[in-house]
């Protein structure tokens, strides 16, 4: 994608009622319509969607794909991507307003500030969808299922909430599971290495990204883990 195309992008998400946007990472405010501060913390529900239906999060959600198929099967819950590229979330914003999907916005922010933007036990569930799994070992603390990492989930997760990971990476499958185990007070629930060798247990799990759709073709397995804080 070309510089120019970027820009022009960045300059309509301004424009799109389904976006927010974190400009500064020193400063937790959000500028929502035009550019206008936002003040959703505790108030996604009924200031952006207008109802008191459940929120689940997609985190490092890219273009959307998953929040958008989730909003299709869910008309009856929210749903919040959070990525920090803007031409993503420029894309998935355009599908969801093309196909009058309301009950779905987009969050542009890092991932480590989410709860700067969400109350306690705002969310009611999280999805990690295929994200970057940071084989080094210098970045550890960058994987979304780093210790660091979820204890910002917990600020902003229900009591009981779920946490749902997707993965292709058997590096960061693995690094999961023995987090978990290490964490205190932390349910796993449920975890499989190859979930299209048998039945799924979620229909969510029927949603393939662009990116699972190349990790298939490669032959590679996806993995599974669900648990709650």
């Amino acid at each position: 994608m070309s510089k120019r195309n970027k820009l022009l992008k960045f300059a309509e998400l301004l424009t799109l009622p389904n976006v927010y946007e974190n400009f500064d990472p020193k400063l937790p405010e959000l500028a929502g319509l035009n550019g206008q501060p936002a003040d959703m913390k505790g108030h996604w529900a009924s200031a952006h969607f207008g109802n008191t239906n459940p929120i689940t999060l997609e985190l490092a959600c890219g273009r959307g794909e998953y929040s958008l198929d989730l909003a299709r099967r869910y008309p009856s819950r929210n749903f919040i991507g959070v990525d920090v590229k803007g031409a993503r979330i420029w894309k998935g914003a355009k599908i969801a307003l093309g196909e009058n999907l309301h009950h779905i916005a987009f969050l542009r922010t890092r991932i480590e500030q989410i709860a700067l933007f969400f109350a306690p036990e705002e969310i009611d569930e999280i999805w990690i969808t295929f994200p970057d799994p940071f084989l080094e070992n210098s970045k550890i603390n960058r994987r979304l299922t780093a210790p660091n990492f979820l204890a910002e989930y917990r600020k902003i997760l229900k009591p009981g909430g779920l946490i749902h990971l997707k993965t292709d990476s058997p590096e960061l499958y693995e690094f999961t599971l023995d987090t978990l185990t290490a964490e205190p007070n932390v349910k796993l629930r449920y975890h499989n290495d190859d979930i299209y060798a048998q039945p799924l247990v979620l229909p969510e799990l029927e949603t393939k990204t662009f990116y699972e759709r190349i990790h298939l073709s490669e032959r590679k397995t996806i993995k599974y883990v669900q648990f709650g804080l």
